[in-house]
């Protein structure tokens, strides 16, 4: 794969999630809606890798990392959001953080931070 190709590999891969993501809240999955929305952040963060570095990107799911090593110019505040998305990747996937993540997942919380996550992309 070429670095275009492998670009909007990215890029598609991200695009798909989007509605995965709509579904999930729509039908009150809130937790796996934010973790969804952690993985569209990632795969468009490497799309950016990619296109900035001309190289695959690593296999990390830090998006801090993953948007510092691109030519991405964030604000703090985008930064510190990205950081606090991170979380709802460790949250949602181990079972020592799922249930404090559950009982965080309201709808007003899943609403916020999706509705970021959207902008965001």
């Amino acid at each position: 794969m070429n670095t275009e190709e492998e670009i909007q590999y990215w890029i598609n891969i991200a695009e798909q999630d989007i509605p995965v993501a709509q579904s999930l809240f729509d039908n009150g999955h809130y937790v796996y809606c934010l973790f969804i929305g952690h993985l569209i952040l990632e795969k468009i963060l490497k799309a950016h890798y990619v296109k900035d570095n001309k190289k695959t990107p690593p296999k990390t799911h830090n998006l801090v990392y993953l948007a510092k090593n691109s030519k991405l110019e964030l604000t703090d505040n985008q930064f510190e959001f990205l950081d606090k998305v991170n979380d709802f990747n460790i949250e949602a996937r181990y079972v020592d953080y799922k249930n404090s993540f559950y009982k965080k997942c309201t709808l007003a919380y899943t609403t916020e931070n999706f509705n970021l996550i959207k902008e965001e992309y």
